[in-house]
């Protein structure tokens, strides 16, 4: 299984000039399919984006289907072929339909399912534009829309590559099979139940994932592996009421301090973690790994300047050696109000959730009960429900840890496999600059 990255500089004439011939055709369907909300809750929606996709893979007689799971809730994954005659090597091109759920505060400037283009990027100050009925489209111009890029443009990507293999009779010496998911976003809870229930018609040499951001240096990249992911909520409790902290402060403990100094004893000042058996088993990198981190380019001082950070975690290592490592982090936390909401109060709870990013050789169950063990360690009755009144009287400190649903553990593919060379070199054949090569991506 590896994943691509596209950019949207093209570097060879054939596929710029092909672009360039079909590019009102293209961006006539991509706008289209940005056009229907795609969130994976949104059940009725992302029918209607399969439904379409399903449309648009019929028309390029891709023979394509719809993948249901068990129940008729599972949002489906859209499935479509090439065979060529005599082959005997398959693979499967990936890419998901799906959204991240909007937050209104980041579409003021425009709606999130209105495809709207502008002059520039939005951060360099561009603003509307009406695409024009003849002539060339501005290459600086940008179009705006949830999902946009994560992923829909890899549905559209993978599409118009077909396309225009066709259009330059180029015949494929394989078997091309296309899956594109509705559920990548919500954490692909029904893929593993949807590729065991069509497990014959979904068998393939090699996964190819089109999906992920573009190096921050630009260039194309190929990456073999990501890392695994599991969530969980850590509650910490104080009284049973909110306490007016004039009169109550110094005497009723708050629990964000609590769970403040829990979270701060996880983790040392260089940003390693400090939980018991943190790094046990990871699977170590192999020589053509290290060798690709070697020769990707350093930006790790470029990346410091664009997101004004000062320092970085890792005494001293760089990004790409710390994604190969498993790590923790602090998506949220929350106890009582901030702004206009704030009060005087000792608040009753404080809640943080946190996220465990594995890589290979951890597993997913195993790092939770790591994290439950060092809690306990700091002195926490541990439990995964609210508090009894009983067990509030007889514990000073109790957490509820529960660790939420669709975790996974990561995967990693050797860079030196006959197949990983073989896309390697497929993909550098498209670039005029050495490509990106990577051993996991978040």
């Amino acid at each position: 299984m590896v994943a691509l990255s596209f950019h949207v500089a093209l570097a060879q004439s054939p596929v710029r000039d092909y672009r360039r011939a079909h590019e009102r055709q293209i961006l006539a369907e991509f706008t289209r399919l940005l056009a229907i909300p795609n969130v994976a809750s949104d059940r009725e929606n992302i029918r209607r984006n399969a439904q379409l996709i399903l449309e648009m893979m019929q028309r390029r007689g891709l023979n394509p289907r719809l993948l249901e799971g068990r129940t008729n809730d599972t949002p489906p994954a859209v499935y479509g072929e090439w065979k060529t005659p005599g082959a005997v090597h398959s693979i499967v091109l990936y890419a998901h339909y799906d959204g991240q759920p909007v937050d209104p505060k980041q579409w003021t400037a425009s709606p999130p399912f209105q495809p709207t283009w502008r002059s520039a990027a939005m951060e360099s100050g561009g603003s509307v534009v009406t695409l024009p009925a003849t002539g060339e489209i501005n290459p600086e111009w940008r179009l705006y829309a949830r999902a946009a890029s994560d992923d829909k443009a890899g549905v559209m990507a993978i599409l118009t590559a077909f396309d225009a293999l066709r259009a330059q009779g180029i015949a494929p010496s394989l078997n091309i099979k296309f899956i594109f998911e509705g559920e990548e976003e919500a954490g692909s809870p029904h893929l593993g139940e949807i590729i065991d229930l069509h497990k014959d018609l979904l068998a393939a040499d090699a996964w190819i994932i089109c999906d992920g951001p573009v190096h921050q240096s630009g260039r194309k990249q190929v990456v073999f592996g990501v890392r695994g992911d599991q969530n969980v909520d850590v509650t910490v409790y104080g009284a049973k009421r909110p306490l007016h902290s004039g009169h109550y402060g110094n005497w009723a403990p708050n629990p964000a301090m609590l769970l403040a100094r829990l979270l701060a004893s996880m983790k040392d000042d260089a940003g390693r973690v400090t939980i018991a058996g943190w790094y046990d088993g990871v699977e170590p990198l192999g020589e053509a790994e290290r060798r690709a981190i070697a020769d990707a380019p350093a930006y790790d001082d470029e990346l410091r300047s664009q997101l004004g950070l000062a320092r970085t975690e890792g005494s001293g290592k760089s990004l790409l050696e710390l994604i190969n490592q498993p790590s923790l982090n602090i998506n949220g936390f929350s106890s009582g109000d901030v702004g206009v909401l704030a009060r005087n109060v000792i608040p009753t709870t404080a809640t943080a959730v946190l996220d465990l990013r594995l890589v290979k050789g951890n597993d997913h169950r195993q790092q939770v009960q790591r994290l439950v063990d060092h809690i306990r360690k700091q002195g926490f009755y541990v439990i995964d429900r609210d508090p009894t009144d009983d067990e509030r009287k007889q514990h000073p400190l109790i957490a509820k840890v529960t660790a939420r649903t669709g975790g996974y553990n990561a995967e990693r593919t050797r860079m030196d496999l006959p197949i990983s060379i073989a896309v390697v070199s497929a993909v550098q054949a498209t670039s005029t600059q050495p490509i990106v090569r990577l051993p996991t991506a978040g």
